[in-house]
């Protein structure tokens, strides 16, 4: 129950973070994205921020022999560069750029019951649904 509690108290916290630092309009981020029209720097701050408070969090919290809500930290294995994470990159930057919403903010967005966000959910989830069947294929 407590981490649920926790859980919940850090996506609010992260939600109205993304709100305060504008990541939730998309014609902001697509201004950022525009290097050579109106270009909006202001969020490369936010970014820049987001990677100092993460870089300096990152070293302490590793330091503690385990996380507060579960018995061992789970990190990730892997190093390597693959085509599928190359690829997945790419969809992923078309389509920050294209929309501009990412995940985070999308979910913010759609949360407020905005019809941007409602759209962006709805493609977010059915793009989901077609990595799973594609991979499933080449699996098999």
């Amino acid at each position: 129950m407590r981490s649920n509690v926790l859980a919940a108290l850090t996506g609010a916290l992260f939600g109205a973070g993304l709100v305060l630092a504008g990541m939730t309009d998309p014609a902001r981020v697509i201004g950022f994205l525009d290097v050579t029209g109106r270009w909006d720097p202001s969020l490369a701050f936010v970014m820049g921020g987001a990677v100092l408070v993460y870089a300096v969090l990152y070293r302490l919290v590793l330091r503690r022999r385990a996380p507060w809500f579960g018995p061992a930290f789970h990190l990730p294995t892997r190093d390597d560069l693959d085509r599928a994470l190359v690829l997945g990159a790419a969809v992923f930057g078309v389509g920050w750029g294209l929309g501009g919403l990412c995940p985070g903010p999308g979910i913010v967005v759609a949360g407020a019951g905005l019809p941007t966000g409602l759209v962006f959910l709805a493609a977010m989830i059915a793009g989901m649904y077609v990595q799973r069947q594609i991979a499933r294929r080449a699996s098999r």
